[in-house]
Order: C-alpha cells, then sequence, then structure tokens
C-alpha cells in the first residue's frame, strides 16, 4: 500500500488526530483525502473533500459510500472516550452505550458500507485507529476500553475475512495522544503529527498492528506474562 496517489476516507478528520491524519495524507501526496465529519459547515483545509459522515446515522454513511466509491483506504479513526468514577456506577451506562455506538459499531457501519469499493477499486487498506485501553483497563476508562477491545476483536475478524484479498487490514494501538479527547488528563501525552507519522509509515510497510509507543508495547508484551502491566490512572482537571 503506497500513500501517493491513494484515494482515502478518514473520519473525524474535522480535528484531532483525524485532521492530523487527512493533513498528513496530503502531504504524502494522495491523490485524493476525503475529510469525514458530521458536519461539514465552514470547513476548509487545502487538499481535502469534506463529507458528511455520521457513525450514528446509516443514512449518512450509505450516502459516503456512494459519493466516495473510488476510496482505496479506509481509516476509521472517529471515536469518543468519556470518563467514569465508578464500574459500578449505574450511572455510566449510558456513556458506555454511546461509547460502543461510536467506537464499535460505528466502525462496523462505516467498514460494511466501503467495502465494496474497496474490494472493488484493487490494493488498498483499512486502518482502525485503537488504542492501548484494546489491552487493559482501569475504572476511569473501563467502558472505553471495553469499546476499543471490541473493536480491536473485529479488525482481527476482518483481517481473516479478507486474508485472500489485496486489502491490508491493520490496527494502531497507541496511550494518550495531545488531542481535545485527553484535554482534561493530567498524563504524558504524544503529538498527534508523531503518531500520524508512525502509523503510516506501518500501512506503508505491511503491519497488520501498528504499536506506536513504548507503553502499548509495553502493555502488549505483558498479555502473556505472569504479570500483566497496568497503568496508573490519569489525574483529570
Amino acid at each position: 500500500m503506497k500513500i501517493e496517489q491513494s484515494i482515502v476516507l478518514v473520519t473525524g478528520a474535522n480535528r484531532g488526530l483525524g485532521l492530523a491524519f487527512a493533513r498528513a495524507l496530503v502531504a504524502r501526496g494522495a491523490k485524493k483525502v476525503y475529510a469525514g465529519m458530521r458536519d461539514t459547515a465552514g470547513f476548509s483545509e487545502p487538499g481535502m473533500i469534506a463529507v458528511k459522515v455520521d457513525l450514528h446515522d446509516p443514512a449518512s454513511i450509505k450516502a459516503a459510500a456512494e459519493q466516495c466509491g473510488d476510496v482505496n483506504f479506509l481509516l476509521n479513526n472517529a471515536g469518543i472516550a468519556r470518563y467514569e468514577k465508578s464500574v459500578l456506577d449505574p450511572a455510566g451506562l449510558d456513556d458506555a452505550h454511546a461509547m460502543f455506538d461510536t467506537n464499535y459499531f460505528g466502525t462496523v457501519r462505516v467498514t460494511q458500507a466501503f467495502a465494496p469499493a474497496l474490494l472493488r477499486n484493487g490494493a488498498g487498506a483499512i486502518l482502525n485507529v485503537l488504542s492501548v485501553a484494546s489491552w487493559i483497563a482501569k475504572p476511569l476508562l473501563a467502558a472505553y476500553a471495553a469499546s476499543k477491545s471490541a473493536e480491536w476483536s473485529f479488525t482481527n475478524a476482518l483481517r481473516v475475512e479478507l486474508k485472500e484479498t489485496d486489502i491490508l487490514v491493520s490496527g494502531m494501538h497507541v496511550g494518550f495522544i495531545d488531542t481535545d479527547l485527553t484535554k482534561d488528563l493530567q498524563v504524558a501525552k504524544l503529538t498527534a503529527e508523531s503518531v500520524v507519522n508512525t502509523a503510516l509509515d506501518g500501512i506503508e510497510g505491511g503491519l497488520e498492528e501498528i504499536i506506536i509507543d513504548d507503553v502499548s508495547k509495553a502493555v502488549k508484551a505483558s498479555l502473556s506474562a505472569a504479570n500483566a502491566v497496568y497503568l496508573a490512572p490519569p489525574d483529570i482537571k
């Protein structure tokens, strides 16, 4: 998979990591970059085509797939995170439903809608933006972690299903990134630009699993160890 001359849809491209991905794709010579977002009003970025994509609205996803029928690289970036004080608090169920509907079901909806175009257009890729939380959970991020674990499982199953095709299916795992999603967390954070460059290098290198940072690498390695690695819960402003 080569970024240059590729035709890409990035979900959640109006800000944060998604916008960083879209800008990097333009800089690397992508032929066309569709910037997917819920509200396209006022969005203007050089080299990008704004496309309405609401992960909760199957009709908008279907329309986007029809509009972007030339895509050969799908970048499932859109996601949300909400924090909870206790996994035993019933009030957290509403937030859990919201995160699953976006992070898991939203990714599934978009992938299913764009799969026919990807398969039709030949060699290409799907990159799902996951998290170190796919492998580890703390009460503060328990529901988020569960949604990302589900998305990771979907990614693995999708890779098996598309194994005999020319579509690379890759999952990206990373810790905290300096975006709006983590603005209230007092933790060390990676820059969006560094994460994006490592991820896109991984896609061009044909990696099925792109583990961005040392923390994610340590957590992944510990899954089969006697003592798993645990992350200290971050402080919230």
